[in-house]
């Protein structure tokens, strides 16, 4: 390991959470180019020796967590508590907020056929979406785009990497079982792991 792997590897864990790629370059004093490299290599580490610890990108940013594998037993020694599943309605607000953000809560509204207050409203306080601005439309609406923990959740790096969706014919109707579903991996309704220096960090 190289000093700047080690100083990255010293930063990421003290920090305990996501931090930009251009501040932790200005930290450690490089270029951005070089930080990529020795983070790709901490990565490749981690990954050939079988850590505990992985090095997630998070679109511009890095942290490091515990492997999947190890989550439960790293919950059970912090008394942290199991999140709980996501109900179908939630999995359906957020499937549309991914797929087309961002979005206002009427289009969710009009696409699902009934009301998503509630639904919207408990997914923002979950921390897996978030306001994203106002529709420049009268009224101003507010728009909903996923977060940072909605990658970790769903143990994604960037939205690029959300499965893709069977094309639609013009007038077909969405069909949101299919996108709920797309979103439903195995370790969909469970952190990717826990974030160093920040071991009860979880989601439901």
């Amino acid at each position: 390991m190289t000093e700047l792997e080690a100083g990255l590897e010293a930063v990421l864990f003290a920090a305990g959470e996501a931090v930009s790629i251009d501040r932790l370059a200005a930290a450690l004093e490089v270029s951005r180019g070089s930080l990529l490299e020795a983070a790709a290599a901490l990565e490749n580490l981690y990954d050939f020796e079988n850590r505990g610890i992985m090095l997630l990108r998070l679109e511009d940013k890095l942290q490091l967590c515990s492997r999947p594998l190890y989550a439960d037993a790293a919950r059970r020694v912090t008394e942290s508590r199991r999140p709980p599943s996501l109900s179908p309605a939630a999995l359906e607000v957020l499937t549309i907020i991914a797929y087309r953000q961002p979005v206002t809560r009427a289009f969710i509204d009009q696409l699902r056929g009934v009301d998503s207050g509630g639904t919207v409203a408990g997914l923002a306080e979950k921390g897996l979406i978030e306001e994203a601005g106002r529709m420049d439309v009268p009224g101003r609406p507010i728009l909903y785009r996923t977060t940072e923990l909605f990658l970790r959740t769903f143990a994604i790096s960037s939205l690029s990497e959300l499965p893709a969706l069977p094309s639609l014919e013009e007038n077909e109707q969405m069909s949101l079982e299919v996108e709920a579903s797309a979103l439903q991996a195995d370790d969909a309704q469970r952190f990717t792991g826990v974030t160093a220096g920040n071991p009860d960090a979880e989601t439901g």
